[in-house]
């Protein structure tokens, strides 16, 4: 049995509306297990027998896109993926205090293209740093978000054509302790982890 988080991108943004239930119900429509639903953000946890990741990726997009009637890029990581990617730390990076910082975590699938780093690596700048791993990009900003300049549409347009998906550090880091606290097999509260303040 193996375990994965899916992190969905355009789940309860630009007027569409999904609640947790429902998106749990279309995962074990699939035949998934363990289904559970951390904050109102499309990220799920599930088990299944197939070691296909790539061919559980295609089935969960295909049959959301076929329920919804709209696309769902779907990224799939597993526990050890998730812990690693909160451990990330770029060599020879001048890390902000974390109050006097925000972190956030583009996923990507498989990769950053070539295109998308030349673009990203030419945005960095006094406020912004980006740091790219095997299949995400991690986006330092000295401030909070909403005082980058990259905030909203200068990050949309760097990264038009890429299939991707965003999540704070802070929620990544709730989703992993979770994982943990309730591993597979296990009975997750019904509750939703809510968002740090």
């Amino acid at each position: 049995m193996r375990q994965y988080i899916a992190f969905l991108r355009g789940i309860n943004v630009s007027g569409r509306r999904m609640k947790m239930d429902r998106l749990r119900a279309l995962f074990r429509a699939l035949g998934l297990r363990d289904v559970s639903t951390f904050i109102a953000s499309g990220n799920v946890s599930f088990s299944t027998d197939s070691e296909d990741v790539a061919r559980v990726r295609e089935r969960i997009e295909g049959h959301l896109e076929n329920q919804l009637g709209y696309e769902v890029a779907t990224f799939l990581r597993s526990p050890a993926e998730l812990a690693s990617i909160i451990a990330f730390s770029p060599p020879n990076a001048v890390m902000p205090t974390p109050s006097a910082s925000s972190r956030f975590v583009m996923f990507l699938d498989p990769h950053a293209p070539d295109s998308l780093r030349s673009t990203l690596t030419e945005l960095n700048s006094e406020m912004d740093h980006f740091y790219f791993s095997e299949s995400e990009v991690h986006w330092h900003i000295k401030g909070k978000l909403s005082e980058s300049p990259l905030f909203g549409p200068g990050l949309e347009r760097a990264t038009r054509g890429v299939r991707t998906t965003t999540r704070n550090m802070n929620t990544l880091q709730r989703i992993a302790t979770k994982i943990e606290a309730f591993p597979i097999g296990s009975s997750a509260p019904p509750t939703p982890v809510p968002h740090l303040p």
